[in-house]
């Protein structure tokens, strides 16, 4: 039966990004300096709507560390209160953007872009891990060493090693899955001498309680949180696009952008409502959750509702699952993340696409991902408008000595305007000349300025400057601005 197959393995795929995604949320609410709580609240509620309401299943979100970093020093100034703040105003932001569709503007990123998000964010993911081979001492934070060390790695090198064979000899069941429970048996039954889960935080809870954010509802809150909040809707569609499209690309199928930021921004301000962080999109999870064979809603559902039974009901048990078997994990998707075939194409691809594959990978490493995004953008569009600037030419028809014609091809904007003047020489040309522009696309503003100054210039030379062949659009934006076209042909 398909679909109670299908059911099966979208569900043991939410079973499996489920215990990825606790240790994640717990480290990013410690590194916003809020209650581990406030995290898994968040995680819970942000992937049980999306899934349930949102354009891409399949999508893992929760409480994402791209967001906890921003609002690091909101929360040292002025408390948790005004995060849930700043997380209800962020999530407005989100269903504004979305329901002005401007989700498809996410088609705008370029493949070269794409390409250094997912390596960028894979080193993240993997040098996010190496956090867990450190511990605190009296004197400070140290790494492990001697027989901790080595029982740790061990326990890692034998997690991706379940994750790579096992499906080599069976596919009933997620090897991430398999490798979780296998090794925390293990660690358990040989008494072995491991860092838990429990060493993180102790998750055990009850249901989260409504409750509006307990801060002043002046002009002074919003004048605090408004700039947290839309670095925080930047950041979380940011990376919701980003990850939505390498999920279409993975699936062969399309998803819809808008209604995933209308689901996601209602789910922040339902999350900030029941005292849960902000999120969005997580890769990492993400990935893992179609690597184990999640298709459908159901797994992020399943997902979403695990963490609440983890918190309820289950603390006990996930508390002891060694950290070393979700750093094995982990590993294997930061490998799988990274796009290792843009290494092979570096040395094939235009110079501009492969400066861009890095410039993207190095800045979301060490610096932020919007600001990352939008280099990787700025750099492309630059070479965009280069490369076109220097396609343009004309074709020059002076058989009469009275009459010059150029027709010139390609587009005229900002960029090519000047290498467009270059092409005329007014004081060397007959009294008589025409431009033909049936292959001439105006572009912006700049492009009817040129077109004026090019007329100004014959003016001056005591020439006339004929038009020919203009089309429909061209002679309407010319006539906007005042120009006369009236002797067009």
């Amino acid at each position: 039966m398909p679909n109670l197959s299908s059911l099966r393995s979208n569900t043991l795929a939410g079973l499996t990004s489920s215990f990825a995604l606790v240790p994640e949320c717990i480290a990013f609410a410690l590194v916003a300096h809020v209650n581990p709580l406030m995290g898994l609240y968040g995680a819970f509620i942000i992937c049980t709507i999306t899934a349930l309401f949102g354009g891409r299943p399949a999508m893992i979100s929760g409480a994402a560390g791209s967001m906890a970093v921003v609002i690091v020093a909101l929360v040292v100034q002025h408390g948790p209160q005004y995060l849930l703040a700043t997380v209800a105003l962020s999530g407005l932001i989100m269903v504004l953007f979305g329901a002005l569709k401007l989700g498809k503007l996410i088609r705008m990123v370029p493949h070269p872009v794409m390409l250094g998000f997912v390596n960028g964010l894979a080193i993240i993911i993997a040098m996010a891990q190496l956090e867990h081979f450190k511990q605190t001492t009296a004197t400070g934070t140290e790494w492990l060493h001697g027989t901790p060390l080595l029982v740790m790695s061990a326990l890692a090198a034998l997690t991706m090693l379940i994750v790579y064979v096992l499906p080599r000899f069976t596919r009933a069941v997620p090897p991430a899955l398999v490798a979780i429970l296998g090794v925390g048996v293990l660690a358990q039954c040989l008494h072995l001498p491991t860092r838990t889960l429990g060493d993180m935080a102790h998750i055990a809870g009850g249901l989260p309680t409504f409750a509006f954010p307990a801060v002043p509802f002046t002009l002074e809150t919003l004048h605090i949180v408004f700039p947290y909040a839309v670095l925080m809707a930047i950041v979380g569609l940011l990376e919701t696009l980003l990850t939505f499209n390498l999920t279409d690309d993975i699936t062969e199928t399309q998803g819809q952008p808008n209604r995933e930021c209308v689901a996601l921004g209602v789910a922040n301000v339902v999350s900030s409502l029941f005292g849960g962080m902000g999120g969005c999109a997580m890769i990492g999870q993400t990935m893992i959750n179609l690597s184990s064979g999640g298709r459908s809603r159901v797994s992020g559902v399943v997902s979403g509702v695990m963490i609440l039974l983890f918190i309820l009901f289950l603390s006990p048990l996930i508390e002891r699952i060694p950290l070393a078997a979700l750093v094995g994990v982990m590993f294997v998707v930061a490998q799988q993340t990274f796009a290792w075939g843009s290494l092979r194409v570096l040395g094939k691809v235009p110079r501009n696409d492969a400066l861009v594959i890095v410039a993207v990978t190095v800045i979301t490493v060490f610096s932020d991902l919007a600001i990352a995004v939008l280099c990787g953008i700025v750099i492309a569009a630059l070479n965009f408008a280069w490369q076109h600037a220097h396609e343009i030419h004309a074709d020059v028809d002076s058989d009469h000595a009275d009459d010059k014609t150029y027709a010139p091809r390609g587009t005229l904007f900002f960029a090519s305007t000047t290498r467009f003047h270059g092409l005329f020489d007014p004081s060397q040309d007959p009294a008589r000349v025409t431009l033909d522009c049936r292959h001439l696309h105006l572009a912006d503003h700049s492009a009817i300025a040129a077109i004026e100054g090019l007329y100004q210039r014959y003016a001056k030379a005591g020439k006339q400057l004929h038009f020919k062949n203009l089309s429909d659009r061209n002679a309407r934006l010319l006539k906007r601005v005042g120009f006369d076209t009236a002797g067009a042909q």
